[in-house]
């Protein structure tokens, strides 16, 4: 059976390194994104207070990658030598080696690369009396502010980028879908999955239930589901070597070659 053509969806320039991978192991693969990034256009005051106050917080923690480019930028702004005695939290692997080039080392959560991963650390689990500072795009699950605020921390945000949907003219991303004959679809985020939806009627949905999606938790795998798509591929984390993972054991069990 011939190899399945791969859609990556990560944001524009995000994806190179996922596309080099996939096509190094014979299979054709495209972009075309479901997420754009853009940065804020300034610090609220309250945001700004807080990053000059940074050397009062017991624990930076950031949400992904993009945290770290947009956030470490505002940070640098401030502080161009980083305070000492904070503790660094990324929530995988990708943002870790992000911070790393900034000169942090930061403790990230494993296999498990979620707020939920961020929540079993030993260093977060006992917080009572401490400040927090969460560093992330515009709005967001909540789960992390609020299961540490529980844990009586003080709980505070530097907000540094917005995702936006990306615009596509009616019809096109289906139309380029199958011009690629796609079969696969890697989505790196539920609001990846969710701006996709949002781009299909129904007749394009129906059309689409027959590709298999390769998504990166099973919260996210539910939301496919409850959307009528059959064919789910669960990785671990989204980061590219989870997702890389997944996908060859899809391939292993499916007959590809």
């Amino acid at each position: 059976m011939a190899a399945s053509a791969v859609l990556v969806t990560r944001p524009a320039g995000q994806g190179d390194s996922l596309c080099q991978a996939i096509a190094g192991r014979g299979r054709p693969v495209h972009q075309l994104p479901l997420l754009e990034l853009q940065p804020l256009p300034a610090l609220s005051a309250q945001e700004r207070a807080r990053v000059l106050a940074l050397d009062e917080f017991q624990h930076i923690i950031f949400i992904s990658a993009n945290a770290v480019r947009f956030g470490m930028a505002v940070i640098e702004d401030h502080w161009p030598q980083l305070p000492v005695g904070l503790h660094w939290y990324a929530v995988g692997d990708g943002t870790a080696r992000a911070l790393a080039g900034h000169g942090v080392s930061a403790e990230v959560p494993g296999l498990e690369m979620s707020s939920e991963g961020l929540l079993q650390l030993p260093g977060l689990s006992r917080v009572e009396g401490h400040r927090v500072l969460l560093v992330k795009g515009e709005g967001g699950r909540g789960l992390l502010a609020g299961e540490l605020a529980r844990r009586g921390a003080q709980v505070e945000t530097l907000a540094c980028y917005r995702r936006c949907a990306p615009r596509y003219a009616g019809g096109e991303f289906v139309a380029a879908l199958q011009r690629w004959q796609i079969g696969i679809i890697l989505i790196s985020s539920g609001e990846g999955l969710e701006n996709m939806l949002a781009l299909l009627d129904p007749a394009e949905t129906s059309k689409l239930q027959s590709v298999t999606l390769l998504l990166p938790s099973a919260r996210v795998a539910e939301t496919a589901a409850a959307a009528g798509f059959r064919h789910r591929i669960v990785a671990d984390n989204a980061s590219d070597e989870a997702m890389l993972r997944a996908l060859e054991q899809w391939q292993s069990g499916s007959g590809e070659d």
